[in-house]
């Protein structure tokens, strides 16, 4: 747990809102420089074991980018503050698809590995089915339903290092057919000078997730101040600003990546992370704490939650992956799209509250 840099500054006399601007400015400069970091160690990573890019943004990348949702989520079950637990959970798979996906596809559309891209797409639905099941059926969740998802985290883990595997078997007997190729150029000797060392990678990964989990809760932290102090319902803030304060480690992550030419690993990382957050997020706050749906809000009698945010992160989804599956690629207008469901979604649960 992070010091309270807010209440440190506070006690030297700087205003709490002031102390607030400050350091959501600190956790984003974090965020930039700790992210660009981050994706050079996971690209380089994927380089020396010679696993796809997508397969390696769909777990290290994810698991990396999903620890602000982690932390925020079960401290705010096992405190009591359902409403937080699960507004990150869901508002943060609808920012990650609808805004940080889509500001990606909008402006560099690319091709997909449907290989890759089918396994986390389909543990998505899988883990999504049974969550939505027990949100419509309970209007809550019970213990057994986080043991599941908690149960299909591993299960997808242990599929996906199968895949690596596989694919670094492929790779090893690639290399053995390659041996009687002409030697290599001196422009190619040139560039894998340049790639950095193993050691290197993984020391730039584990220093960029760190940087980024730390970003990430001076941003979360600091953005609830600075929405509460403006008078923000807490159902709000975490279906909108602490959703867009965890899911800024992925938004730091898919700027670099497509800046650095690795679109693969920032769409991996998109799907992966959008995973976690039902079947780890989610599935470790609800078997530590069970809890109901909020009900704040009703919209003709049925819990406002049920009738728009869970069915818009199932549809962001559906949006994104249906298409590229199907046509093995992905298309700007999919990202026109998104963005357009996103202002939507975000102008609603501003309005609501008033209106409700």
């Amino acid at each position: 747990m992070l010091p309270d840099f807010t209440k440190m500054l506070m006690d030297i006399g700087i205003p709490k809102m002031v102390a607030a601007v400050a350091l959501f400015v600190v956790g984003l400069l974090l965020l930039i420089k700790c992210g660009d970091w981050f994706v050079d160690g996971a690209s380089g990573i994927a380089k020396k074991l010679h696993v796809p890019e997508l397969l390696i943004g769909a777990t290290v990348v994810s698991i990396g980018t999903t620890l602000p949702e982690v932390m925020v989520s079960a401290t705010s079950a096992v405190s009591g503050h359902s409403q937080m637990a699960y507004g990150n959970a869901v508002g943060s798979i609808i920012c990650n698809t609808a805004l940080i996906a889509a500001l990606t596809i909008a402006i560099k559309p690319s091709k997909v590995a449907r290989r890759s891209f089918v396994t986390p797409v389909v543990f998505f639905f899988v883990a999504a089915a049974i969550y939505a099941v027990s949100a419509y059926a309970d209007h809550g969740f019970r213990r057994p339903v986080g043991i599941v998802l908690l149960a299909i985290f591993v299960a997808y883990m242990i599929v996906l290092i199968c895949q690596a595997v596989r694919a670094m078997c492929f790779e090893k007997e690639n290399l053995e057919d390659r041996k009687a190729a002409p030697a290599v150029t001196e422009a190619e000797e040139e560039k894998k000078e340049k790639e950095l060392s193993a050691g290197l990678c993984i020391v730039l990964l584990i220093i960029g997730a760190a940087g980024i989990a730390v970003g990430a809760d001076l941003l979360v932290d600091n953005g609830t101040i600075i929405a509460t102090g403006m008078g923000v319902p807490e159902a709000v803030v975490a279906l909108t600003f602490v959703a867009l304060g965890t899911s800024l480690p992925e938004l730091v992550t898919a700027i670099t990546s497509l800046a650095k030419g690795h679109g693969a690993l920032s769409l991996g990382n998109i799907v992966g992370a959008n995973l976690f957050n039902l079947v780890l997020v989610s599935g470790l706050a609800i078997t530590l704490r069970p809890f109901a749906v909020p009900a704040d809000m009703k919209i003709g009698g049925t819990i406002s939650s049920l009738v728009v945010d869970v069915p818009v992160a199932l549809g962001v989804m559906a949006i994104m992956t249906v298409p590229t599956l199907i046509r093995g690629k992905l298309s700007r207008f999919q990202g026109i799209l998104l963005l357009c469901v996103y202002a939507a979604f975000c102008i609603y649960q501003f309005v609501a509250p008033m209106v409700l």
